[in-house]
């Protein structure tokens, strides 16, 4: 069941599912992109997440009761929609260097050997869900559930670019330097985050994402940080 709270004085939170799936992060972009059409000049943004999304709406032109009026029978419709398919839709296959200063205590962590959880890692085609957190930081899962675990207890104040992370069952780029506090497996030599490309992130919701395991020499051939 839908919920609707508010978040603030100037926004609404949508929760859409308890649980996320693999067709949810779609359905949303969907959702979002009926409800600009529909409200227009009455929307400030749209924050799409794995299982919600958050309006900020302009005061000036309208309010709370009146939001919800409207967005009531867009939802009802889009309960009864099925997902949609992305024709832009990508397959990414990205080169990784498994070796993140976390490695080693991931793999104690989770009782398997440095190898096995490169293969664990490495075998699964994400699906990108999300965007958020930072410009072009894409929010891939399922992540194995072998390889599950809490985010750091001690967040680390700065991750380099190209950062390669895990974090409950969640994987994820570091597209630029920033505080982060996933554990890091390794290293992407691609940037995924470039203001002067078009469009600027090379990730898009919906898009699958595998990693190609790679030695060192390679990393740096492809433009990994010296």
């Amino acid at each position: 069941m839908i919920r609707i709270e508010p978040a603030g004085a100037e926004a609404l939170l949508l929760v859409l599912a308890e649980q996320p799936d693999e067709d949810l992060p779609l359905r949303i972009t969907a959702l979002a992109e009926q409800i600009r059409q529909r409200l227009g000049v009455q929307l400030i943004d749209l924050v799409p997440g794995w299982t919600s999304l958050l309006l900020h709406y302009d005061l000036l032109r309208c309010n709370h009761q009146q939001l919800i009026e409207q967005l009531t029978p867009l939802l009802e419709h889009w309960l009864q929609q099925p997902a949609p398919v992305l024709s832009s839709a990508r397959l990414h296959e990205l080169p990784l260097w498994y070796a993140g200063e976390d490695l080693p205590a991931v793999a104690q962590a989770c009782g398997l050997t440095e190898a096995r959880v490169i293969e664990l890692h490495s075998s699964v085609e994400y699906r990108v869900g999300v965007i958020g957190f930072a410009p072009g930081f894409a929010y891939l899962g399922e992540l194995d559930a072998r390889l599950a675990l809490p985010r750091r207890n001690t967040p680390r104040s700065l991750v380099p670019a190209g950062s390669l992370a895990i974090a409950e069952r969640q994987t994820a780029i570091y597209p630029q330097a920033s505080p982060g506090g996933w554990h890091l497996l390794g290293r992407c030599p691609w940037p995924l985050f470039d203001l002067q490309a078009s469009p600027p992130c090379r990730l898009a919701v919906g898009d699958r994402v595998r990693f190609v395991p790679v030695d060192q020499r390679t990393y740096l051939a492809e433009g990994g940080a010296r």
